[in-house]
This record gives C-alpha cells, structure tokens and sequence, in this order.
C-alpha cells in the first residue's frame, strides 16, 4: 500500500475569491499581478495562477483553474471566471454567468432568484474588494459576475438539478480548503436536500443508498424528487443532521449488504471502511433456524448476496430480521419519536427482499 500523503486542493469558493481579487485589482492598478495570495477563513495563505485575464473599460475578468488535489471532486479542472465591474450602486451584487446556477427553491442558504454562491465565498469576495477598496482608496461598489465554461454539463453529476438549481454548478466552501476523499460536497448535499425538503412543506423523504433502492421507494410511495436523498453510503452524516433537523417520516432504502452493516450499526457503508459480518449474519440465521450445514456456508461465504440467497432458498427471512435491527439503530439516532421511520432492503433486481417499521408509519 503506498504511504504518499493526499494533497489537499482549494474549493470553488476559495478560487473565485482569489480570481476577484485579482480582477479588482487590476481595475484599480490597470494591470494584473501573476500570482494571487488570499487568506482563507482559518488563516491559510495559498497562492494561484491566472490562466485568463482581460482589462476592458470598467470591467475586469481573472480566470483560475480549480485544483480539488488528490479528491475525485467533478469540479476539478474546471475553469472558475470572475468578471468583476464597477457600479453606480451601492455595495456589492452578485451574479451567476454561465455555468453557475440560479437558485430556485427555498431551503437553501440563499434566496430564490439568487446566484448560487454560498454564504462563506460570498463573504471571503466580499473581504478582498472592502481590503482593496481601503488599501486604494477607493469605493467598495461593484458587481460580481462569476462563470464556469462547462459549468452546466458539470452540474449534471452534482445534486443542483434535485435541489432546485438551474444552469450551473454552485460556487461552494465554508473553509476552503478541499480535503481528499472528505466527501463533503456528497454530505453537503444531503443537508441542503434535507433542508429544501423542510422548506417546502415535505413530510415524507426517502433516502436511498443507490438508484435500484432508490426506484423501490418511488415504487412503493410515489415520491416527488424534491422529497428523494441520494444517500449513498453516508447514513451517520445524514441521521446526524436529521437529529437537529427532523422530518415527520424517513424511508431508508438500500440493498442488502450495505442494510447489513448499517444493522449492524456502521454509519459509513463504504466498502473500505465498512465490512459485511458475515460471522453476524449467520447468529441471524441461527435464530431463524438455520441448520449447521447452513451455519458454516454462511460463515464462509464470500458476499452477503450469497448469504441471502442461502437464506432464501431455505425461507428464512434474514432480510425482515435485518431491517428490523436496521431499524432500531436508526431510531436510536433520531430525536425522541417525532420521526417515524421505515427500513427497505432489496436484492440486486430492485426486488423488495426486507422491510420495517416503526408504529404508525
């Protein structure tokens, strides 16, 4: 196993702070700098290159490149252009170009009908131009225009469409800093589809670890996409905010391996940092029955896939006996009883193969 140290990369935000930093300068000084430092909200200083520039009248465009570093992050390479202009009004507006979204759909931490550049890059852009502005005496009013060449294909693999983004990526980042396989642009989906849910009146969410459950749950409940959570394998990152910020009703959905961890109580599912106990399994079988011939195929079995089938070539139904313990750990997450909660587990052909309950559902 190699012992290579991930490198960390910079956030959308982080880049389209440095790249307005540059632009306005460049209005004030009428040239651009080669490099641009910014300070980060934990005090980081990285430094970027330009890869576009243009000085044009009362405008200035700066262009640099995003570098998510060792993380697998879609936006990675992508081109984050800000044009950056000055204006007779007062103080500083932001818009989205092309490539980056229009927020649609309330819940999120911006308004309908606004850019979807997030608070904290929002307030990062807004730091550099008040800094300038005093360093150059100048005035602090000027409209932010930031684009993505591409932006809209890359939103495509991000959850923008379900959240109610339209025509681009979101300008992210609380710290600016990418960390390799964090995964939390993944988990900062979920919260923000938990909170457009919650905003728009949803009693009812399913949450699916992949698209086979998710379809069960559209089957099942007729779900609208504003209520369905592409979950994946982060089931601890998504109970823990819906502690804080309940629903009335969850379905959680997911095929059976995956179900058996999460039964088994692990909050991540992810193969590398999970594992089926097949040794846990087989304790289930033998309470349902199972036979010592059973036993011991199911100890050394080489998938839960073969395990469930073991079971249900024998009728043992270790797919109900697994939501309900899926089940249980669930509840134990979630505050008191004001969330009724229902377990789906299904086999690799979207077949319902386990489910459970809490009362009233």
């Amino acid at each position: 196993m190699s012992s290579k140290k991930l490198k960390y990369g910079w956030t959308t935000g982080a880049c389209a702070t440095a790249a307005t930093k540059a632009a306005f300068e460049a209005l004030l000084l009428g040239k651009f700098a080669n490099k641009i430092t910014i300070t980060l909200p934990k005090g980081q200083t990285p430094t970027f290159d330009l890869v576009e520039c243009e000085l044009k009248g009362n405008a200035a465009t700066a262009g640099i490149i995003k570098d998510a570093g060792d993380d697998p992050d879609v936006t990675h390479g992508a081109t984050i252009l800000v044009t950056v202009s000055k204006s007779k009004a007062k103080g500083i507006e932001f818009k989205a170009g092309k490539g980056v979204g229009t927020v649609t759909k309330k819940g999120l931490p911006i308004e309908p009908g606004e850019a979807a550049i997030n608070p904290v890059p929002r307030e990062m852009m807004t730091k550099v131009i008040e800094e300038l502005a005093q360093k150059y005496r100048a005035e602090p009013n000027v409209t932010i225009e930031i684009s993505v060449p591409n932006g809209e294909q890359i939103a495509k693999k991000t959850w923008n469409g379900r959240l109610g983004i339209i025509g681009g990526i979101s300008i992210l980042g609380t710290t600016g800093i990418v960390v390799p396989y964090s995964c939390s642009a993944w988990i900062h989906s979920i919260h923000r589809g938990i909170d457009v849910a919650r905003a728009g009146g949803v009693n009812h969410i399913g949450a699916a670890v992949g698209n086979m459950s998710e379809k069960l749950i559209i089957r099942k409940h007729r779900l609208e996409e504003t209520s369905l959570i592409d979950m994946g394998d982060f089931v601890g990152g998504m109970l823990k905010y819906l502690k804080k910020n309940p629903v009335p009703k969850i379905t959680i959905a997911g095929g059976f391996g995956k179900m058996s961890k999460l039964a088994n109580g692990a909050m991540d599912l992810h193969s590398k940092r999970s594992e089926v106990d097949k040794i846990w399994l087989a304790g289930l079988l033998s309470k349902l029955g199972a036979s010592a011939e059973q036993l011991s195929t199911a100890e050394n079995a080489n998938t839960a896939l073969e395990i469930l089938n073991l079971a249900t070539d024998a009728k043992l139904d270790i797919g109900a006996q697994v939501a309900q313990k899926a089940l249980e750990i669930v509840v134990e997450k979630l505050p008191g009883e004001t969330t009724e909660v229902e377990i789906l587990i299904c086999d690799r052909k979207g077949r319902e193969v386990g489910r459970a309950t809490t009362a009233g559902f």
